[in-house]
């Protein structure tokens, strides 16, 4: 199992983003896509997750901004955010717990990360 993140870059204070996170492979099954985020000198945080029933969880700094959602046919996640703040900047990576292989087996994947920069 592969996943491909895309979508990071500098935007302005306020402006929005949106992060695609696509996984490839052999997947049975997507049980959990999250976002997690990782700001210099800190430790990495769940920003974001969605069950394959489409329950949410979101981070209280994120509540509000912050909208995740996930394309099941074509298992790609995605992470719309807006109202940018500074305190936003980091590290976004994407995560996903899957059942793959043979027999079928739960798994938890990173990809790599994009970077996220709001300033003016």
């Amino acid at each position: 199992v592969q996943l491909q993140a895309s979508g990071g870059g500098l935007v302005q204070p306020g402006g929005s983003l949106r992060l695609s996170c696509a996984a490839s492979g052999s997947i049975f099954s997507l049980v959990v896509m999250g976002w997690y985020r990782q700001a210099p000198g800190k430790q990495r945080e769940l920003v974001a997750a969605i069950a394959s029933g489409g329950n949410t969880n979101y981070a209280d700094s994120v509540k509000g901004r912050f909208t995740i959602s996930r394309d099941n046919a074509k298992n790609t996640g995605y992470l719309q955010m807006n109202s940018l703040k500074p305190e936003d900047t980091a590290v976004y990576y994407c995560n996903v717990h899957v059942i793959t292989g043979n027999p079928p087996m739960p798994y938890n994947y990173w990809g790599q990360g994009t970077l996220v920069t709001v300033s003016s």
